[in-house]
């Protein structure tokens, strides 16, 4: 998988995150490669949701999107 690819997986997992989590914006969901944890924090500060809560609807947007391998950036 190349990084067009993981990109464009990532657009479409972000749409689904923000569909079922309206609050959550794209400057919550901006990922930068290597900041997984720092992505998972802002979510966690404006959610006010444990890390589990959040990696899962990480999880559940991104199986849902349809990709066919999981590239997502929340391992």
């Amino acid at each position: 998988m190349n990084a067009l690819e993981i990109k464009g997986n990532w657009n479409v997992a972000k749409g689904k995150l923000k569909k079922k989590w309206a609050q959550w914006t794209d400057d919550d969901l901006r990922y930068v490669e290597g900041e997984q944890t720092e992505l998972i924090g802002r979510i966690q500060k404006r959610s006010g949701r444990n890390r589990k809560e959040v990696k899962s609807a990480f999880a559940e947007a991104y199986k849902g999107c349809g990709c066919s391998k999981p590239g997502w950036p929340i391992k």
